[in-house]
């Protein structure tokens, strides 16, 4: 179920607010630790299914986790079937880890190439391995995690102090001889250069053989299928894998390409938007996806918090849009920071397709594909940092990318804010829910209690921001406001209310 258009009458039966709760975290790190800055988790993303999760980090490794609870039961079938709800939560277990990234260096452009991962995306599953590709700024790699049996030597099958002979002659044979070396050598080097060394009858007593097992339990082996390289001028900022199975696109800041799965060899560029002279250049593209559905189709977008649809059956190069969305600022609103702020840093379809989800540096906006003249909601996120846009724009913290998702039924969307927390909020018509939680074992330490509020903006969290100014480093429950902590990744379960997302280097999980 997605949520209903701006004309429907959904009031009456409005969703219940979330109960969010602490499911599991990995990599939680004690109070004073220090956390390499490899560590740092740079990426999130779910299966199609929801049965495997896979993060990136700084450091170039890809990790992979995989559910443990038994979702498939009958048991649970049969609850479900009865409408009884079902308390126990989405179990994750590690599963695996490997190098997908190292760091490297342009020779020709003089530049460091860093090994952190910038995006990863699940392919289709055949033979129960698992495919995916990941990215950093460069390269793009396809990988397939598959389970082998590992073969391993077991100890020696014979006792040395036993003879394979059993008569008395064999004995006396070897004892008279040299000492045999332990598996068939020879102490005299001599007598063993000759070629016409005769074994004793009875063989030599000190000859072992290995016997080779198969292992009980598989292991998997994550293997590198293809390299897709030298195709990007500029840092590649997103990747986005077809419906149809056999392509995916890459875009980077000018240039979106297309690729198979099965030719690295090259690639054709279906957008680009490098002017001619540098100079005039005025925006740069900042995310890009595939429609879930429609194959054909693909939205992408731009600094200047536009979106635009294209049409791959219009032309090689989509020059032209279909369409575009976007939201006109009010007259007499500009000031300096007003084309920063407006930057999208991530977009989402819904799993129908019907709608897509932009983040911008202030707000989250959902928009209907049928309706390009405005946005369906906007939520409020971060106005409440508004006063502090110079002191944001001095350490750079204003050009931060957080990213954003919606639920498989489509009612409810998240996105990360400063302080490792995020918010949740209700899409649909009249909804008031606005959640804040915080990544840790106590998610609604920093909720805020106003069930009243008439509107989906966070007045609450605002007033104690707004009010002259005076308390502009703190949030509604006193809480300051701190820039170096910041909850940019997260994912939502495709098919319950379960949310992961990366605080630095640990990874906590939710469900409601």
């Amino acid at each position: 179920m997605d949520p209903p258009g701006p004309g429907d009458q959904g009031e009456a039966s409005q969703p219940q607010p979330l109960d969010w709760r602490f499911a599991q975290v990995f990599g939680e790190r004690a109070a004073g630790e220090d956390v390499q800055e490899v560590d740092v988790i740079s990426a999130i993303e779910f299966d199609k299914s929801g049965d495997h999760l896979a993060t990136g980090d700084k450091g170039g490794r890809v990790v992979l986790f995989e559910r443990t609870d038994a979702r498939d039961s009958a048991s649970r079938r049969e609850l479900e079937r009865q409408d009884v709800p079902i308390n126990r939560h989405p179990e994750f277990r590690y599963k695996t880890e490997f190098q997908s990234h190292e760091p490297e260096f342009d020779y020709l452009k003089s530049l460091e190439i860093e090994e952190k991962i910038n995006k990863i995306k699940w392919c289709q599953t055949a033979n129960s391995a698992l495919s995916l590709l990941s990215t950093n700024d460069k390269t793009i790699k396809y990988w397939k995690v598959q389970e082998k049996k590992i073969k391993r030597v077991s100890v020696m099958n014979l006792n040395t102090s036993q003879s394979v002979g059993s008569s008395t002659s064999a004995s006396a044979s070897t004892s008279s001889s040299k000492a045999p070396l332990p598996n068939g050598g020879c102490s005299d080097k001599f007598n063993c250069l000759n070629t016409d060394l005769s074994f004793p009858p009875g063989g030599y007593p000190s000859l072992r053989l290995p016997v080779q097992v198969t292992s009980l339990e598989a292991n998997p082996v994550a293997r590198c299928r293809r390299v897709y390289a030298h195709a990007h001028d500029y840092h590649i900022n997103s990747i986005s894998n077809n419906s149809d199975g056999e392509t995916f696109i890459s875009a980077d800041d000018l240039r979106i390409n297309l690729w198979n799965l099965e030719i690295n060899s090259q690639s054709f560029n279906i957008v680009d938007v490098k002017p001619t002279n540098m100079e005039d250049l005025t925006e740069v593209i900042t995310c890009a996806e595939f429609h879930p559905n429609h194959c054909n189709t693909l939205a992408y977008s731009s600094s200047k918090g536009s979106i635009r649809l294209i049409d791959l059956r219009q032309s090689a190069l989509c020059d032209n849009h279909s369409k575009i969305f976007e939201e006109h600022e009010a007259p007499g609103s500009r000031s300096f920071f007003t084309e920063i702020i407006a930057s999208i840093s991530d977009i989402k379809f819904s799993r129908d397709g019907r709608y897509i989800l932009s983040r911008d540096y202030m707000t989250l906006k959902l928009w209907d594909l049928n309706m390009d003249s405005g946005p369906v909601s906007t939520f409020q996120v971060h106005e409440h940092l508004r006063p502090k846009l110079c002191d944001l724009y001095e350490n750079d913290s204003i050009f931060d990318k957080f990213e954003c998702c919606l639920s498989g039924d489509g009612l409810r969307v998240a996105t990360g804010s400063y302080g490792n927390i995020f918010r949740v909020f209700g899409c649909t018509p009249g909804s008031i829910e606005a959640t804040t939680l915080e990544a840790s074992r106590n998610p609604m330490r920093r909720q805020i209690t106003n069930p009243s509020r008439p509107t989906r903006t966070l007045t609450s969290f605002t007033r104690g921001v707004r009010r002259g100014g005076e308390n502009q480093g703190v949030d509604a429950n006193g809480n300051s406001l701190d820039f170096s902590t910041k909850l940019l990744h997260l994912a939502w379960h495709p098919t319950e209310n379960s949310i992961a997302c990366a605080a630095s280097n640990s990874l906590y999980m939710y469900y409601a």
